[in-house]
């Protein structure tokens, strides 16, 4: 583990409700929450990420999640991590490229969070694929974590049903 806040990871598929369940926890928990830079890209370029954006987004993502340690108290919460891009590395191209690979590998959080597809599905612009890709992309993130033997909890329900059962892991 790293020194500083517990990092708290949440995962999950897109349109699953992480940014939300992110943002709330901070404000819950008088901290900050490390927005999801995949969101910024496509915003900024106006376009969907290529196979070679994928490992510059996660490292952008993981910097500043480094940066927002500084200045969080007791608990960072993080809207995805390097390990979510290589799921959807494989997810769109079926391959990881070693760069990505080893970021991903280092997933250090104190606790790891899924964000269950159980939320009405809201498109958002460019990078919205469907509510199919959804359970897939879904599935393959418990699998994911299955293999690798790291632990999580599944997180479902509306907002508050989510925050009564992430406070009553953190407390």
């Amino acid at each position: 583990m790293m020194a500083g806040p517990a990092r708290i990871v949440i995962l999950g598929a897109e349109s699953s409700g992480k940014s939300t369940l992110a943002e709330a926890l901070a404000a819950h928990y008088g901290t900050v929450w490390v927005p999801e830079y995949l969101r910024e890209f496509v915003e900024t370029r106006g376009r969907v990420p290529f196979e070679e954006d994928q490992f510059g987004i996660a490292r952008t993502q993981r910097e500043r999640e480094n940066a927002l340690a500084e200045r969080a108290s007791r608990f960072l919460f993080c809207d995805t991590s390097p390990l979510m891009t290589a799921i959807y590395s494989r997810a769109y191209w079926n391959r990881v490229d070693a760069q990505l690979a080893a970021l991903a590998s280092a997933h250090d959080y104190a606790l790891t969070l899924v964000a269950a597809p159980d939320v009405p599905w809201e498109p958002d612009g460019l990078q919205r694929d469907g509510i199919e890709r959804r359970q897939e992309v879904h599935r393959m993130v418990i699998e994911t974590l299955d293999e690798r033997r790291i632990p999580f909890v599944q997180v479902g329900g509306d907002l508050p049903q989510r925050l009564r059962q992430v406070r009553g892991l953190l407390g």
